[in-house]
């Protein structure tokens, strides 16, 4: 498939494909007339690198893991490890990020009871 349709089907723009096949993060083949070619596997390879960029891995080292990718099978095992790391960084942020959530809920239930005090008061006949 063209660049657009590949572009519409991954949600990304050409130029972001075009940056990536720049970086080296895609590798795509080409037709005879030099139009980039893309496939179901391209597909599945962009929406893995979506992925680690929305869970926070830097751009350098998503190139890395493409690298150690693009050598195969030797490289299992380098790869799962980069994989296990972001998992750990990944969990500490969601644990930072729900510790925060419980702080902003107890902030709020102070001011529902801070609010309810305040009508309770003022709906009270002097």
């Amino acid at each position: 498939m063209k660049i657009a349709r590949f572009a519409e089907r991954t949600q990304l723009s050409p130029y972001t494909l075009r940056y990536y096949e720049t970086l080296g993060l895609l590798r795509i083949a080409r037709d005879t007339s030099g139009h980039r070619q893309f496939n179901e596997k391209d597909i599945e390879w962009v929406k893995f690198i979506t992925r680690l960029k929305e869970t926070g891995m830097p751009l350098a080292q998503i190139c890395a893991y493409a690298m150690l990718r693009e050598k195969g099978a030797a490289t299992l095992l380098q790869r799962r490890q980069m994989l296990a790391e972001h998992q750990a960084v990944l969990q500490a942020h969601i644990a930072q990020a729900q510790a925060h959530l419980q702080a902003l809920g107890s902030k709020i239930a102070f001011y529902d009871e801070a609010l309810r005090e305040q009508v309770a008061h003022q709906s009270d006949p002097a």
